[in-house]
């Protein structure tokens, strides 16, 4: 499955977070993949909000991984927020535990998953920001089977951006 949207603004971008949080329930992963100041974090503060996360969400470029508690369609969930942009080694990825956090009850955000794509679970989402600083972004969705098209062509990931 590939699906791309253009945001024209941070605002479109943390909505579009907002509605793919909506769609997401525990055991997902969602990698983020895009340059510096893409976007990554804006589209992440949108799922927090949509699963009900109630503090503030910041990258967890330092700290490798942040816990938050949530809710998903109705369910108690944690959203783990992590960032491997610091790691060197696959080795590493091992070591602060990236695997250990794949389960029923949590979902997972991986900003620069690259050094972990091969612990990735088959079925996660790639989400692809090209752009930096004042241009608009393109978005781009994949993932290797056809479920996730089947649960975003539901939602309202690729509604109109005018009022944004």
């Amino acid at each position: 499955m590939e699906l791309v949207v253009q945001s024209l603004s941070a605002d479109y971008t943390h909505a579009l977070g907002y509605n793919l949080g909506k769609v997401l329930r525990g055991g997902d992963v969602v990698c983020l993949s895009g340059d510096l100041g893409a976007g990554k974090t804006a589209l992440a503060k949108g799922i927090g909000e949509a699963l009900a996360v109630q503090e503030p969400m910041t990258s967890p470029t330092f700290t490798f991984q942040i816990e938050y508690a949530g809710m998903a369609k109705d369910k108690p969930v944690r959203l783990i927020h992590m960032d491997l942009y610091r790691l060197r080694y696959p080795e590493e990825v091992e070591i602060i535990g990236v695997e250990d956090v794949f389960q029923e009850d949590a979902i997972c955000l991986i900003e620069w998953p690259g050094i972990a794509e091969d612990i990735l679970p088959d079925d996660s989402l790639t989400i692809r920001i090209e752009g930096s600083g004042e241009e608009p972004r393109l978005i781009g969705f994949s993932s290797q089977g056809e479920a996730w098209a089947e649960r975003l062509k539901d939602s309202m990931l690729f509604e109109d951006q005018e009022d944004l």
